[in-house]
């Protein structure tokens, strides 16, 4: 079992949170083992992969792993868009909890890795990222009935939200690069190629 695959097990066996949906549990498990694994590898703190701050990580801990100490998170700097896209899941969260809170955060910095997203999530595969997204965020699945890439889906309502286009096209079916906004998200589950021992490598640009 790889570093990551490791550190995913032992968030579930020191167990989550009894009143956690077992789904949040395993959301939460899953991107904490990957982002772990990349601050190790890439020598930066936990804070740049997971955009919590030290007290945000705690308070995360405290409802989803009460019985885990993870290290020291450090200071989360956030940019323009990231916040931007804070801004638009905390909008159409679905019950404006502290957990919804934090997670808009994770998905937010997690969301300017260069995977497609439920990768960078750590999850299996984008049908997990679905469910999340309709449990924790039913307007934008709503919204996102298409099925359009989830990061290019991000961006899109960032542009609509900032009074601009991101593309020239007047309509999706018209568009000359459609596969890049709606073709299939398929690949290997990167905790499933760390523990391969395979490389990460990216699959899909942020834009």
């Amino acid at each position: 079992m790889g570093r990551a695959e490791t550190i995913y097990a032992e968030l579930l066996w020191q167990g989550g949170n009894a009143s956690v949906p077992a789904f949040d549990v395993h959301i939460t498990s899953s991107i904490l083992a990957l982002s772990l694994f990349e601050a190790e590898c890439e020598g930066s703190t936990l804070a740049d992969a997971i955009g919590l701050d030290g007290e945000e990580l705690s308070e995360l801990c405290r409802l989803v792993f009460p019985h885990v100490s993870l290290p020291e998170a450090g200071e989360a700097m956030v940019g323009k868009e990231e916040q931007a896209l804070r801004d638009i899941l905390w909008m159409n969260c679905a019950e404006a909890s502290v957990f919804e809170l934090l997670l808009t955060r994770l998905i937010a910095r997690r969301s300017q890795r260069p995977n497609h997203l439920w990768q960078d999530l750590g999850l299996a595969n984008r049908t997990e990222l679905s469910m999340l997204m309709q449990q924790h965020f039913p307007r934008l699945a709503m919204k996102n009935s298409a099925d359009m890439k989830w990061k290019k889906f991000f961006y899109r309502m960032m542009c609509t939200s900032e009074g601009f286009r991101l593309c020239s096209a007047p309509v999706c079916s018209e568009c000359d690069d459609f596969e890049a906004c709606f073709g299939a998200e398929d690949g290997e589950a990167l905790l499933a190629r760390i523990a391969n021992g395979k490389p990460v490598a990216a699959q899909e640009a942020y834009l």
